[in-house]
Formats: C-alpha cells, structure tokens, sequence
C-alpha cells in the first residue's frame, strides 16, 4: 500500500450568531438565542457529523464599547464547553482563556476537568489579552505592555503543566482492600517560585487524559511566534494571500528547531470565511446583501481598535489617516500590520475597509461555489500556506449547514479530508502526541505526604 495522503485539519469557530459584523441582522439568523444552549449544541452536533476536528470559542473580558450595534457577547467558554461535552462524542472542544487575568491554578484545573469530562477532547487556546477595557475589569488602570504579557504567557504555561505533571498518569490505586486510594509518591508538590507566580501544588484532580489539553495560540507578532514556537500545538492565525500564508508557515515551522520540535508538531490553520452560493454570482450577491447591513459606527469602533487611531473624524470614503508605528501599539501587533496592508496593497477607503473586515475581523473571506471554496482551500493547503483552517461561518447555523453538507464533500471527494474520526482524544484526531509524565526522583515525591 502506497502512503496514505495529507489531509486537512478544520476547526469550527463558533461565534454567537456568525462572524460577520451584521450576521444578526441577517436572515435565518437567530440574534435572540445567543445565550441558548440548545443553539450552541446543535451547531457542535452538526460539526462533529461533518467530522470537524474541533470546536472553538472565542472569549474576551470586556463589552465592547458599541454593544448598540453588536451582537459579539457570549457565555464562558469553560461552562458551554462542558454542556457541549455532554452532548457529543468525538470532536475537540477548544477554548481561549487569557494568562494576563487569570491564575495559573485556576486555569489548569478548569482545563483538566474539561478533559475528563469530555474524555480528553479539551483545548486551550492561550491569549495575552489586548484592551485595556479588560484591564479595568481587573483592578488596573492600564494594559500591560506587549513583551510583559508574553512574559507571564510563559510563565503562565510552565506552571499550567507543571500542574497537569503533578500527578504521575498511575497515581489513582482505588485499592478498597488495602485503603489505599492514591500513592502519595506518585503525586507532588510543583513548588514554582518565579517572577509573577509562587505555586505549590499539587493539583486537586489527576493528570488530563490527553496529558495535557491541546496547546493553541493565536497570536501573529514576533512574540507570538515565538511563543507558538516553544509552546503551541496549534495556530489559529490571520492570512490575506498565499503568499502571506506560505512567509508566515514556513517563519514558525522554522523556528521550532531551536526548541527541539519538528514541523508536524505544529499545526497551522488560518481563518476562512467562506460565503456560498450555488454559482459565484449568487455568493458575490449574498456578500454583498450581508455587507449592506453593516452599521458604520460599529465597524469604526473595531477598526479604530485594531489601528490605534480614532477614525470617527475622517470621510468614510477616503482613504486610512497617517497611522502610528508598529512598535507603538500595544494591543494587537500582527493584526495591525495585516490590515494596514489589505489596505495599502488593494487602495481601499475606510468604507471599503470596513466591508473587507465585516466578516473576518482581518481573516480570509471568500465568496463563491462549494468547488471554488474547496479549490482555494486546497491551493493553500498543497502549497505549503496551511495544514488545514479555521472555518468561521458568516452566519449561524446557515453557513455552517452550507459548509458541511457542500464544501466538506467536495473536500472528501478529493481525498483531503476524513470521512471518519481517526482518533477518540482531540489528539488523536490532529495527529498530535500525548505528552509523557516527566521522571521525578521519589525523594522529591515523599515530600507531598508529610
């Protein structure tokens, strides 16, 4: 038998009522069920009959400032994560907790009961933040800066799996005879002593079925790389060409390297938003159905944001105002620089801009036939821009229906997807090892029974 050919990975990123800007404005949405559960578990139920990967969940810690025109508000992503845990079997369920205001104790158990309740499907995709809105939600006037977030990241994520590492994967004897329900050489303190955190240890619940849940990131700025280069396991990024695709996979593949890791220990899927239709005509005329329904004064509070300059003052058809410099902003780096050039390398006006972002927030959309749709995902995949994508319908659940019972069998017929779960853990289906317990001497182990 010849090599079994490369296929694809695809996470579903779930988004209220659909990624675009207007999608609760748009027909068959449903904008009054945001906080349904039964909502949520039918779109995870249809992903994993699709054969997804995953599931993902954005999080943020603030409202934004024009919640008049946005539906972008949602439940925690821990407590819908466990609910659709309970209503699914096979597919991964990711979410995005931030490291700037959390604790790492709080964070590693959350996780580690995550993974045993879905029996090891959890994912944690790790933000630094980048508003300060959320700052004042935590006691602080202002947002740390850039480097100092990626400092704590990684911080951070020593004492996360330290903590899953705590137990050894054979403490729990449950010996009812003897009474012996743990050994306690099994199971140790961390003692972390470092520049942000002090943790003892151990954690309260044993080491995650997968070892540790899978390890995401999503940042795109020479921070994030190299952070996703040390730590990640997967990376949901942002890419408007191939070329930019193929600069930024070959950038972080190279760069594990020096962390000991090969290229097929990290996985990249850039964002996609793919708008349907059944001839290209009719998918161009739904874009542009779906943009009209924007409201300006929210797409200008968001690219305002990401840009670092109040736009509110300048005529929405002309172009950008002279922006700052990249070392100058201090939220999102990679994001900033992808749109600044979208709009240098296509001359658009703010309006214009502002319809370009509507659906993806600065990720690929694209609008045509399930064929067309499947082409540009294979192009991508093939020529070296992406191990598979991060599929962000503009509209929920209709987007989602359209991807799944149309590209996805394109995708099939073509070999480049699976037609069934290879694995039962998130890691079996990314391919991904589990990782092994780390060796502790059982002199340093004693300590925890005294």
């Amino acid at each position: 038998m010849g090599k079994q050919q490369r296929q694809l990975h695809l996470n579903l990123f779930i988004m209220s009522v659909g990624h675009h800007e207007a999608a609760w404005r748009y027909k068959g949405t449903e904008p009054e069920r945001i906080n349904d559960l039964k909502h949520y578990q039918r779109l995870a139920q249809t992903a994993e009959a699709a054969k997804f990967d995953s599931v993902f969940l954005a999080d943020g810690l603030s409202v934004n400032k024009h919640v008049k025109h946005g539906a972008f508000v949602g439940l925690e992503p821990f407590t819908l994560l466990s609910a659709l845990a309970a209503v699914t079997e096979r597919i991964g369920l990711i979410g995005t907790v931030s490291t700037t205001y959390n604790e790492p104790f709080h964070v590693a158990r959350k996780f580690a009961s995550l993974d045993h309740i879905s029996n090891g499907r959890a994912g944690w995709n790790i933000v630094t933040s980048g508003s300060i809105h959320e700052a004042q939600n935590f006691n602080r006037d202002t947002h740390p800066e850039h480097a100092k977030r990626y400092e704590r990241a990684k911080e951070f994520l020593d004492v996360t799996t330290a903590l899953w590492d705590s137990w050894q994967d054979d403490a729990l004897l449950i010996d009812r005879e003897a009474g012996v329900f743990a050994d306690p050489l099994k199971v140790h303190p961390i003692s972390h002593q470092g520049e942000h955190f002090q943790v003892r240890g151990p954690l309260n619940i044993p080491r995650p079925p997968q070892g540790y849940p899978v390890l995401v990131q999503a940042g795109s700025s020479e921070d994030g790389k190299e952070f996703a280069a040390q730590y990640a396991e997967a990376i949901f990024t942002a890419q408007q060409t191939l070329l930019e695709a193929q600069q930024f996979y070959a950038d972080v593949k190279g760069r594990l390297l020096r962390y000991g890791r090969t290229p097929d220990q990290l996985l990249i899927l850039p964002g996609i938003c793919p708008i349907i239709g059944a001839t290209e005509s009719e998918a161009k005329e739904k874009e542009q159905e779906i943009n009209e329904l924007t409201v300006p004064e929210y797409g200008l509070n968001q690219l305002s944001n990401m840009l670092g300059v109040d736009l509110y003052t300048y005529p929405l058809d002309g172009p950008l105002p002279e922006l700052p410099k990249l070392e100058d902003i201090n939220g999102n780096k990679s994001r900033f620089q992808l749109v600044v050039d979208l709009a240098e390398r296509e001359r658009l006006t703010i309006r214009q801009l502002l319809h370009k972002l509507a659906g993806g927030r600065g990720h690929r959309t694209y609008a045509g036939t399930p064929a067309q749709i499947a082409d540009q995902l294979e192009e991508w995949f093939v020529s070296g821009g992406a191990d598979g994508f991060n599929v962000m319908p503009p509209y929920l659940p209709g987007g989602l229906d359209e991807f799944a019972s149309s590209v996805i069998p394109e995708l099939q017929r073509r070999g480049l997807f699976r037609t069934e779960y290879e694995g039962h853990t998130l890691r079996g289906n990314l391919g991904l090892q589990r990782p092994n317990h780390p060796a502790v001497p059982a002199a340093t182990a004693a300590a925890i029974s005294q």
